[in-house]
Parts: C-alpha cells; structure tokens; sequence
C-alpha cells in the first residue's frame, strides 16, 4: 500500500471543470508541499486560474476532488490556515493600512502582532496612511500584509508583485523565501519568468488545463540547454534557423532572440553571414526559454 504523502497540503486529483460551455480541465492533478515555493506558469487560458479557484474553494470541481490540509476547500478549519493574495482584490478606502490590518487579523484564532505584520509587509512606515491614498506597488503590500497576518500554513500568492519598484519586489521576495524556509507551502502564479526562477523550488507549467511539466527551474531550463543569443541582425529566420545548432528563432521588437545547442558554432557562422550584426549578448537558457520549447513541444504533439 502507498503511504500518503504528509508533505502535500492541497490537491487536486483527476480533477475537471467547464466553465461557460469550455472544458478548462479535464482529470488535472497537481498538488503543494510544504516547505516549498511552487510556482504555476503557464499562457493565458491554460487553467491556472481556475486550478487555484478549486484549490482555494472559490469553485467546486465537475468531477475529481480537491483537498486543502487534508478537508474539503470550503471547510473553514482548512480555510483558516490559508493566506490569500489575489491579483484584483479592493482595499476601503477610509481606512488606513493599520486599521484594515487589524480588522483581518481579528478573525484569526493566533495571528501576528499588527507591527510584526506590518514589518514583514515593508508598511511600518506607511501604518496610518489611508488606503485610498496608496501607489498601486503600496497597495500590493498591503493585499500581501493581509495575506499573512494569520501566519498561514498555505500562502497563495497571484501576481504578488505587480506595480512594485525593484526594492519594494526583492524585499517581498526575501519574506516569502522565508515564510517557506519556516515550513509553509508557497503557490505563486506569475507572468513574470525572472520572479518565478528566482523563488520557486518546483515550476508545475501548465498548458490547455492539464500540467506538462514538474521539476525545479534548473531541472526545468535543462530540458533547453544551450544558450540564448540576442542581437539586431539582417538575417530572415529563416536563414538564421540554416546556421550551425540553432533550435528556434524568435523577433522581440528588432531584436532577433536565438535558441543555440552551441553558442560558439552559431556565433562564428553568424558574424560571417552578416556583416551588419549589432547589439550581440550571448546568455544560458532561461526558464522563459524553457517555457516556449516546451509549449511549442506541446502545441506539436497536440496536432
């Protein structure tokens, strides 16, 4: 007999769901541990959405199960260990950030201390600012403040840091590495590769409602390998997909974007096919990288 896993605090198992007559999943499994970051990627409609929807409680699946510490989603002694930051989610605007933080942490059994709370959130300083006069990066703190003011065993995070400045997104980054380094089960979904790279122990990436891949980022980018090259070329793609161990070749803007199995034997055909080649970098393959072989893998196998 298997012995359950006790590391796994949500699941979804065989698990389908139509929403508006489209069949968004159909028997997905997926689940989160503790004590690690798990990001969810994957394009626009491949379900992501609707999976943390289940896995919260907000939607109930068609068929399969879901399961939150081991109960029903919608049971509030599962809901109670969950923090939630949700990508659009209102703030009142006559409040300030102290006093909404109090009032949430309220209906939590042992929440933190408000400064602690506030601290962590980076808001110390902007306690009693109302919250209608928020940034949008301020009011992104405050959602996170919210999120783990009941110090959550499970913290879902959607988005968290859209509108934050680059200081204001490391200093994020740094609590939510510690709030899995203390044991709780992270479940980030972000369009942002760089964000999800950087914090994920394990990527899922998921693609038309079922997942298509499960490792770690470096497990992840090694199914790539090579390097990526970046330049401003006058080669179609064309012939720049006929030069030594190149695998893709994409166009961001007039930038040309080069999947290579061998960076040096691309690079040295390439400066002799164009005289005019500017703007050369030359990096390893990145998880975004990684992402689009693979959806492009998936996209061929589906046909």
């Amino acid at each position: 007999m298997e012995r359950e896993d006790l590391s796994v605090v949500a699941a979804l198992v065989g698990v389908s769901k139509t929403l508006g007559g489209n069949a968004v999943l159909a028997g997905l499994d997926l689940n989160v541990k503790a004590g690690e970051v798990t990001a969810l990627l994957g394009p626009n409609g491949a379900g992501k959405t609707t999976s943390v929807s289940l896995l919260t409680g907000r939607l109930r699946p068609d068929a399969g199960s879901a399961m939150l510490f081991g109960l029903d989603p919608i049971r509030p002694a599962a809901r109670a260990r969950m923090g939630v930051m949700l990508q659009a989610a209102g703030l009142p605007d006559v409040l300030t950030i102290r006093e909404v933080v109090t009032l949430q942490s309220g209906y939590y059994a042992d929440s933190r201390p408000i400064a602690e709370t506030l601290a962590i959130a980076g808001l110390a300083d902007l306690a009693d600012r109302r919250c209608g006069a928020l940034s949008g990066g301020q009011a992104r703190r405050v959602q996170y403040a919210l999120a783990i003011c009941g110090r959550p065993d499970l913290l879902v995070l959607d988005e968290p840091t859209a509108a934050m400045d680059r200081e204001a997104r490391m200093a994020l980054w740094a609590t939510v590495r510690e709030a899995a380094d203390s044991g709780a089960a992270v479940l980030l979904t972000s369009h942002d590769l760089a964000e999800a790279d950087a914090l994920a122990d394990r990527v899922l990436v998921m693609a038309k409602g079922r997942v298509i891949a499960d490792n770690t980022p470096t497990a992840i980018r090694a199914q790539v390998g090579g390097s990526t090259l970046r330049c401003r070329t006058t080669l179609s793609d064309a012939n720049l997909m006929a030069l030594p161990a190149v695998r893709r070749v994409e166009r961001a803007g007039a930038e040309c974007v080069v999947q290579s199995g061998n960076a040096v034997a691309t690079v040295r055909a390439l400066l002799g096919a164009d005289s005019a080649l500017a703007d050369l970098r030359i990096s390893d393959a990145s998880l975004e990288d990684a992402m689009s072989v693979l959806l492009q893998a998936d996209r061929r196998i589906a046909a």
